[in-house]
């Protein structure tokens, strides 16, 4: 079986009132396997991303251990210089994880 080639999936997000996320809820891998879930904050998350690490949007497999569907990239986005966390090629003016539930 193929490594992935992310080293985290972002299961579920938690925004603040104004529109920002808090926390989001995610499996980061550690080596072959994934960790149990783990929450992230945003600036945590925005961390790992400036460093080179890939996070997918997605969700684990019931009964299938690290096995997961995943659909877009997280991505850091530069909006009137501040940084905005979006999935997928759309153009956002706030934090939007599309695909990503809402906790």
């Amino acid at each position: 079986m193929a490594k992935p080639k992310y080293d985290g999936v972002v299961e579920a997000v938690h925004y603040q009132p104004d529109g920002q996320v808090a926390w989001v809820r995610a499996y980061l891998r550690r080596g072959p396997t994934f960790s149990d879930r783990t929450l992230l904050d945003r600036e945590k998350l925005i961390e790992d991303l400036k460093a080179g690490k890939r996070y997918m949007a997605g969700k684990r497999i019931p009964l299938m251990a690290s096995t997961f569907e995943v659909s877009d990239p997280l991505r850091i986005v530069e909006v009137d210089g501040q940084e905005v966390l979006a999935t997928g090629d759309a153009q956002v003016e706030r934090d939007l994880l599309e695909g990503v539930p809402i906790i």
